[in-house]
């Protein structure tokens, strides 16, 4: 079952005294029907029965189609509707990041320290900022040991330096800017941290209209109700947006006394574990996948090269993919359980690489658009056996070269596996990150298997 990090009360508006809520979620359903957040009758907000702190569960069977909840606009918490909104919206141009989270955690950082935040009985179902189990509050040594070649420490790395960077660069400033709308107890890059990684864990982006493909993706939000749901990849809940609130409906037949799932998008292990600090233990997780970097295949290409001519011929190949934006230095081709998710860039790649070098110039004399069509129009996990013997050594190579990466191999983590003993001695972490690469060498096995 998916869990993440146990519900407890946020410390009162931060920095302040004020005693911890007795009974958060009695404050949270006042404030929700003084707002107009209405609930069905056949939903509860409870920690009984979930697999994280609260959760939503069914005290009655629900039908696919229910309303289970709806928030309407007003009641969400979001650059535009917090108490700031106007100076925020004054000054966008100054708040613009990589992120595009800046204006929200602004407006997050207010609110939580305003003695009379209108959003105070949400923030008391938040769960305790200083217990976040995101892996970018893991020590280094401990990320790294754990989640080596899962892709995680990188991602960590990057996102603690774009932190880092916004935060001094754009946030502290602005807050200085304002001292009478930011006390200085705010003004902590620890803090800012911990806000980050809830916005992460607990804020939606509502998808843009088909129409507007084209713009700046929305910015986040924060749904009360919608973020009390765990997240299930065989969820039965879904949010719904519409002009005046946000519905959650159900998706499938739910049992009384069972526990409400939405979806937080189709999440691999790994990035369910770096977004959120949690893992769907295997097999469990029907969406999680495998990466293979794309210089990896170059790595396993060059390791084919007898003569620098030939070396020089396949610098020649990777160039071209990259014109053809195939590939990149720090691109990846994903590989799911039954489904190749970049399908035409790991099929053009294996192709280009592999292809005799007669046929290669005429492929690059057309910029790519060859008559050929005998290849397999479509790249699945089980048309894999079916490719060229040259593509199928290529795939392998580069599936060795990934395995190497991890600090242990696939035995050593299925004997922990089975042990239940040993399994239930480890801490929590680590068996997190143990699910992270038990899943991820299951799907290269997979491949090794395929490509024999």
């Amino acid at each position: 079952m998916a869990t993440r990090a146990k519900r407890r009360r946020v410390a009162g508006p931060v920095g302040g005294d004020a005693d911890p809520d007795p009974d958060p979620v009695a404050g949270f359903l006042s404030w929700c029907r003084r707002v107009g957040l209405e609930l069905s009758p056949k939903v509860a907000v409870s920690r009984q029965g979930t697999v994280a702190g609260y959760g939503m569960v069914a005290r009655e069977s629900v039908q696919p189609g229910e309303l289970l909840f709806a928030v309407p606009r007003a009641a969400l918490l979001s650059q535009h509707t917090c108490s700031i909104g106007g100076l925020l919206e004054q000054e966008r141009g100054a708040l613009q990041s990589q992120s595009g989270w800046v204006p929200l955690l602004l407006a997050l950082l207010h609110e939580l320290q305003a003695p009379a935040s209108p959003w105070s009985p949400y923030f008391a179902m938040w769960p305790e900022l200083g217990r976040l189990e995101h892996p970018m509050f893991w020590p280094e040594e401990e990320r790294r040991r754990l989640l080596q070649g899962t892709g995680v420490p990188e991602a960590v790395e990057k996102d603690l330096a774009n932190i880092r960077s916004e935060y001094y660069s754009i946030v502290l400033p602005f807050m200085e800017a304002h001292p009478d709308l930011f006390s200085p107890r705010v003004r902590s890059l620890e803090l800012y941290h911990q806000l980050v990684a809830l916005v992460m864990a607990y804020s939606f982006q509502e998808p843009l209209e088909e129409e507007e493909d084209e713009k700046e993706p929305n910015s986040p939000l924060m749904v009360p109700a919608a973020d009390i749901l765990n997240h299930l990849a065989n969820h039965n809940a879904n949010l719904e947006y519409s002009p005046n609130c946000l519905r959650m409906v159900a998706t499938q037949p739910i049992p009384k006394g069972h526990e409400i799932f939405n979806t937080y998008g189709q999440m691999a292990n790994w990035q369910l574990i770096h977004m959120y600090g949690f893992v769907e233990p295997y097999p469990d997780n029907t969406d999680d996948t495998a990466d293979i970097q794309m210089v990896t295949v170059r790595e396993a290409a060059l390791l084919g090269t007898k003569v620098e001519a030939e070396r020089l011929l396949l610098y020649e190949r990777w160039d071209f993919l990259c014109k053809l934006e195939m590939v990149g230095e720090e691109g990846a081709f994903v590989i799911g359980r039954e489904e190749v998710l970049t399908e035409e860039e790991l099929t053009t790649t294996l192709k280009v690489l592999c292809m005799p070098a007669e046929e290669f110039r005429e492929f690059k004399d057309q910029d790519g658009w060859g008559d050929d069509k005998r290849e397999e129009e479509s790249l699945t996990v089980t048309n894999i056996p079916r490719l060229k013997a040259s593509w199928r050594q290529l795939l392998r190579d580069s599936v060795l070269l990934t395995l190497q990466t991890y600090a242990t191999d696939l035995k050593s983590e299925q004997d922990l596996l089975s042990n239940k003993e040993v399994y239930t001695k480890l801490s929590s972490r680590e068996q997190q990150a143990l699910q992270v690469r038990y899943g991820q060498k299951m799907i290269l096995h997979q491949l090794l298997e395929l490509t024999s």
